[in-house]
């Protein structure tokens, strides 16, 4: 053990340590990516080998991923994967210093997620309008809050719709989301609005077979960079900046609550098991009512 090299040591990692703790796989690329970014960096220093590895090269890293550029929480969450790995190579005895517990992790400003007010959501809708779609993809995002993961997993059998003979408010429809790593499925009651987008998208997509529920130009499941790319794409269209595909689900979420549906309703149908996120949208509900109040005024 005491002759492993830092190739080595890092292949273990990603080879033993990720796959023991059962990461998820989007997890297990940015691990990857930031440790090949740090073993790099080792290399060019002339470290070849994890028991030369010190806390001064450490603080250089550090230092080295603001000079490139890299946003706070970006460099927040390399030093934490750095600290992992230090953390495993002190346990299976590849060094025999826990360098691990004295890098302090930078410092990050807590900024709270931005949220579309309603004529955003207006300016949207109309920038997409012509493409059944993005229309459904985006209605869809906005009237059930879901992550995007679950979007991209949605089938043609998780959709139900309203039938013709049967309109009652509480028969428009509902979405299904299936559980994941222990995680309960969620059965979500779609609104008029999000049933009359998944229609229309559904009636032009009748002659594809793939079972997937949003495909992509060439017939083929459509991705999260995909769903990303295609937001960004109205996001211009419509002149709104400062949002991603997440503001989607935080308008959902601080808006219901600024309506006043119930923290139990919108904790169920987002999927919430920490409290502090209900916490969250509270707080970004009141930033809705300030903006709102700003916007409307007499």
């Amino acid at each position: 053990m005491e002759g492993i090299t830092l190739r080595k040591a890092l292949s273990d990692y990603i080879a033993i340590y990720m796959a023991y703790r059962n990461f998820a796989e989007r997890t297990r690329v940015e691990y990857t990516n930031d440790l090949e970014d740090f073993g790099g960096y080792l290399e060019k220093s002339g470290i070849n080998h994890v028991r030369e590895i010190q806390l001064p090269i450490i603080e250089r890293y550090v230092a080295d991923l603001e000079q490139r550029g890299f946003a706070s929480l970006t460099r927040k969450r390399k030093v934490v994967v750095v600290r992992s790995f230090l953390s495993f190579l002190f346990q299976d005895r590849y060094i025999v210093t826990d360098i691990a517990k004295k890098i302090v992790v930078p410092f990050t400003e807590s900024t709270m997620p931005y949220v579309f007010t309603q004529a955003e959501c207006d300016q949207i809708r109309n920038a997409c309008a012509n493409n059944p779609r993005d229309r459904a993809i985006i209605e869809l995002l906005l009237q059930t809050g879901i992550k995007l993961s679950e979007l991209t997993r949605l089938t043609l059998n998780d959709i139900e719709l309203e039938t013709p003979e049967k309109k009652d408010w509480d028969k428009n429809g509902f979405v299904r989301i299936l559980g994941g790593r222990g995680k309960e499925e969620r059965m979500i009651p779609l609104n008029t609005p999000a049933c009359m987008a998944m229609r229309g998208y559904l009636d032009e997509r009748k002659h594809l077979e793939n079972g997937v529920l949003f495909l992509n130009r060439f017939g083929e499941a459509m991705g999260e960079r995909g769903v990303q790319k295609m937001l960004r794409k109205y996001l211009k269209k419509a002149e709104i900046g400062r949002a991603s595909i997440h503001t989607l689900r935080h308008t959902f979420g601080a808006h219901h609550i600024a309506k006043g549906t119930s923290l139990a309703t919108i904790q169920e149908v987002m999927g919430l098991k920490d409290t502090r996120s209900i916490a969250v949208y509270q707080s970004l509900a009141k930033e809705v009512i300030k903006r709102e109040m700003q916007d409307n005024a007499l």
